[in-house]
């Protein structure tokens, strides 16, 4: 079984300072939705793995989070693709939970839920603490500029080890050409 993990905002949305909030605020990074649909029909199966601090800090409810993902899941099915599950944390940075990234909680949350390991298995984000949280479990990061990704660069906080796109479409392309 192939399997990937996904970052949400940043990854395969437009990622905003002020948190996605709307429906009508989720707009896909273009070609992430296409990447994905690519990724399921090489026989991998997607899940996202995403904080969600604006559910804490009240700038959204669950109502309106899980619109927004019915939108996702809505315009990414046009390309015949499907996010087999999402992993949230809705906590925020200061309470204290081991599920927030760059602690593994989500990873291992993956893991118990489906019954595997995720050694080795390739997890996207665009900024430092998707990377710390994947390789805590294992797990091989890859960062993509898009999001808060080329800013993370910028800041030098990036390991140089980590293999590096300019977005979902690129990540997807490398991976699938690797085989």
């Amino acid at each position: 079984m192939k399997l990937i993990i996904l970052d949400r905002d940043g990854v395969i949305n437009e990622d905003s300072d002020d948190y996605i909030k709307t429906e009508q605020e989720w707009q896909a990074i273009p070609g992430s939705l296409q990447a994905i649909a690519r990724l399921n029909h090489h026989g991998y199966r997607v899940i996202v793995a995403t904080n969600q601090s604006g559910l804490a800090r009240g700038k959204l409810t669950l109502k309106e989070f899980n619109k927004i993902h019915r939108k996702m899941h809505t315009h990414l099915s046009q390309y015949g693709g499907v996010i087999e599950a999402v992993f949230f944390c809705p906590h925020g940075p200061d309470d204290g939970c081991t599920c927030r990234k760059p602690k593994p909680g989500l990873f291992m949350e993956i893991e118990k839920r489906l019954r595997i390991s995720l050694h080795d298995v390739i997890a996207i984000g665009d900024r430092l603490s998707d990377i710390e949280a994947a390789l805590a479990i294992g797990s091989k990061p890859l960062l993509v500029r898009t999001g808060k990704g080329q800013r993370q660069i910028d800041q030098g906080i990036i390991p140089g080890d980590i293999p590096i796109y300019n977005d979902l479409a690129h990540a997807t392309s490398a991976i699938l050409e690797a085989g």
